[in-house]
Parts: C-alpha cells; sequence; structure tokens
C-alpha cells in the first residue's frame, strides 16, 4: 500500500473550519475505491495544524487519486487556507492494514 502522512499548517481564522473545508474532498477521496483511509487529526499542541493520514491500495490507486476532479480541486482550491505549504511522507509498504502494536498489547484481545 501507499502509506501517506502530510502536515497542514492552516491560517489560525480558517483553523476551527478546516474540516469544514475540506469536507468534499476527504468525502470524495474516502469514496475512492483504491482508498484505505483518509484521516484528518488536529495538533493537540497548535490548534493551527492538522495532520492527514492516508493510505492506498497500490500505485495504481495512488495515481488514479491524484487523477481525480476532486483532487484537482482541493489542490486549486485548499492553498488559499495554508500558511504554508504542507509538509509529506509517502512510502510504499508491503502491508494493506495497520499492524497490532505489540508492545501495548490489551489483554484478552485477539
Amino acid at each position: 500500500m501507499i502509506f501517506i502522512t502530510a502536515k497542514f499548517r492552516v491560517r489560525p481564522e480558517h483553523a476551527d473550519q478546516w474540516p469544514d473545508i475540506t469536507a468534499d474532498f476527504t468525502r470524495a477521496t474516502r469514496a475512492e475505491p483504491g482508498c484505505l483511509w483518509f484521516d484528518w487529526s488536529r495538533s493537540v499542541d497548535d490548534p493551527a495544524e492538522y495532520v492527514l493520514v492516508e493510505a492506498f491500495r497500490d500505485d495504481k490507486a495512488g495515481a488514479e487519486h491524484v487523477g481525480t476532479e476532486h483532487f484537482r480541486t482541493a489542490c486549486a482550491s485548499l492553498p488559499a487556507y495554508l500558511a504554508e505549504t504542507p509538509r509529506i511522507v509517502n512510502t510504499t509498504i508491503g502491508q494493506d492494514d495497520w499492524s497490532l502494536l505489540g508492545e501495548m498489547t490489551v489483554p484478552g484481545q485477539d
């Protein structure tokens, strides 16, 4: 799978509205057949920073994602709400879901 984490520093005046600003993009991306997950989190240390954790089934699904109209629309519209260019980590890994964190195993969980 392709695993991507991106940090978005949003202009402070838009930070509280960011989930609504990105809602159409998020909904459309989650509906893509090759999208495994597409989840936003807000930093507890910096309320103007959001982290996007996303995964796509494979290179083909990733290429299809960047070719969508909703991706192009997001690339054109979202920078107006940002304080800086987002930072990204993008890698391909040989799994298709989250692994369990063995160091914190919950007793009785299979």
